[in-house]
């Protein structure tokens, strides 16, 4: 048997965790982590959020907790058998084991049980069905530490199973496929061929739901691999992706960014041929209005904003940023120029601010121009000139400028 007692393992009793153990240890009810923490722990990272798993039902915790004085947090997950208790300023969510008795492919019904293999039974993947006690024994099924060691992505038990009872699961395969398998391509047949099989059931999941998958596939390894087998595996349509997806377009971009860290739209417009593009995918997926708008932008000026031979080849987007009357339009510009792969030019964007211009109405009336219109115009006037200077006049000879005009 396996006992982890690394020090990110270690750095995880605070006193909210001491206490929580010995009020369970108390009423002799079991306290493991689960699932997603033990992956992290095993492979050596520091968990970002922590799930317990327990034989103690809800009504047994919130008995156990509220005796002893400790606030419960009402977040609704109490019928899936979710207890949320907070110590030490700490909150910790604790799951009761269940079975799935009924599933729709969405969403389960659920019955508590004080097996910690049929709890395990009904997790997606072999590398998050795992669990770890307090002491650091590690309890594993599935095979999930071979699987993990090996690097290797599988389902628990039978993959088309696992996929019916949730079709969102196919998306998190390939989530978890880019996060911790060293090459592409490296997939089980008989996993591909039940992902194909049941790739229609992902048009009764919601976009929302799918989106979240989707953003963390376009910015994890092997994205172009993954979305190469969504368009072979008959997915792509199911899940907003245009049906004529560009992938040469697409293998070209997702060369350029790699180490660019770019947003999840701007690898995904790369997919997408036209304007039209964009306003399904907001349909299937409901994108955020930042997110619609970045696709929009990479959409129009991707041919048309590349970079110009010549000693200034920022000019042109730096033009391009001072003349808009937008706010961000400069991470747009730096999204486009990951997408172009212009590393050298995005490091100099990113320290580039945008300069204000020198010269106000206010300037203007104090040398007596007086209406309106023609503060107007001598305003643009000699913004234009501002802009041929490569905006380095300032304001003194910008308003002797006007006196010659």
């Amino acid at each position: 048997a396996m006992k982890l007692q690394s020090p990110q393992f270690q750095a995880l009793f605070t006193p909210g965790l001491r206490s929580v153990a010995e009020l369970f240890e108390k009423k002799k009810y079991e306290l493991r982590i689960a699932g997603g923490a033990v992956r992290d722990l095993l492979s050596g990272m520091t968990p970002e959020d922590i799930d317990f798993a327990t034989t103690a039902t809800p009504a047994e915790m919130k008995e156990m907790f509220t005796s002893a004085g400790v606030r419960l947090i009402n977040n609704k997950g109490e019928k899936h058998g979710t207890i949320t208790a907070r110590l030490h300023e700490q909150n910790f969510e604790i799951t009761t084991l269940r079975i799935d008795v009924v599933t729709d492919g969405r969403h389960a019904e659920v019955e508590f049980t004080t097996d910690w293999e049929k709890d395990a039974e009904r997790r997606d993947l072999t590398v998050n069905s795992m669990f770890l006690g307090l002491d650091g024994m590690l309890y594993d099924f599935f095979n999930g530490y071979e699987d993990l060691k090996n690097k290797k992505i599988r389902f628990v038990g039978k993959a088309s199973e696992r996929i019916q009872e949730d079709y969102l699961r196919i998306l998190r395969y390939f989530r978890f496929y880019g996060r911790i398998s060293e090459q592409p391509g490296d997939h089980e047949p008989s996993t591909l061929q039940a992902i194909k099989e049941n790739a229609k059931g992902l048009a009764g999941i919601s976009g929302e739901r799918i989106w979240v998958e989707l953003k963390k596939i376009l910015v994890g390894n092997h994205v172009n691999h993954l979305v190469r087998l969504m368009y072979e595996l008959d997915i792509a349509q199911y899940i907003g992706l245009p049906l004529d997806g560009n992938l040469e377009e697409f293998d070209r971009v997702t060369k350029n960014i790699q180490n660019l860290c770019p947003k999840p739209m701007t690898v995904l417009t790369s997919l997408l041929r036209v304007k039209d593009d964009v306003t399904n995918l907001d349909l299937r997926l409901k994108i955020s209005k930042e997110e619609k708008n970045l696709g929009f932008f990479l959409v129009k000026y991707r041919q048309e904003l590349t970079k110009a031979e010549g000693p200034e080849p920022l000019r042109l987007y730096q033009d391009f940023v001072m003349d808009s009357r937008e706010a961000n339009t400069n991470s747009k510009i730096c999204e486009l120029l990951k997408y172009q792969g212009e590393e050298h030019l995005l490091r100099e964007m990113q320290q580039w601010t945008a300069p204000s211009f020198p010269v106000s109405g206010h300037d203007l009336r104090k040398l007596g121009v007086s209406s309106g219109k023609e503060i107007g115009a001598a305003l643009q006037q000699l913004r234009d000139e501002w802009k041929k200077s490569g905006y380095q006049m300032d304001k003194e000879e910008l308003l002797s400028c006007l006196k010659k005009l």
